[in-house]
């Protein structure tokens, strides 16, 4: 496994690819591949310039990305573009202030269909949550997968406090 810091946008391409084929793939087949691909692309642009950023890539015996995670410190004020105007109105300032302002957010994580069932995305959070005493995810409530994955690893849901969404937050045990 491999980490990275700004110096990801070295593989920026082969990473986005690795992107798409994870999240056009079921639950999420309805989005667009280009758009998709495009959109990931740019967020990557800036996403390696926020403080704390850092990355996990493990390859495959061919050398092609089998799994990745992406993220950085979650920075006061919580921001309110993207979901996080769902989460400040789940969880509430307060619980927002306490369990995720300055944890280490872990903001994308992929396998690629060739490596799941290997344990990899079990590593590659555990690297993370090694690596930075708090963390937190969002999951979409209808990736049933995921949702139990990160139950079964033992990473706990706050308290809801605000009307529900279709996200869910996780932080780490």
């Amino acid at each position: 496994m491999h980490t990275y810091g700004r110096d990801l946008l070295e593989i920026a391409d082969e990473l986005t690819t690795a992107y798409v084929e994870v999240f056009t793939a079921p639950p999420f087949e309805q989005r667009d591949r280009e758009e998709t691909r495009i959109a990931f692309r740019k967020r990557l642009e800036t996403d390696v310039e926020r403080d704390g950023f850092q990355a996990w890539i493990e390859r495959s015996e061919d050398g092609r990305i089998a799994g990745f995670l992406t993220g950085w410190t979650t920075p006061a004020p919580f921001r309110t573009d993207r979901a996080y105007g769902s989460v400040l109105d789940r969880l509430g300032r307060e619980q927002v202030e306490e369990l995720l302002i300055g944890a280490y957010e872990v903001d994308e994580l992929g396998v690629l269909a060739q490596a799941r069932g290997t344990g990899l995305a079990r590593r590659l959070l555990e690297t993370a949550a090694q690596e930075h005493q708090r963390a937190w995810l969002l999951a979409w409530n209808q990736n049933h997968d995921a949702l139990a994955f990160y139950r079964h690893l033992g990473w706990q849901e706050p308290e809801v406090r605000g009307p529900e969404t279709d996200i869910v937050v996780f932080v780490t045990p």
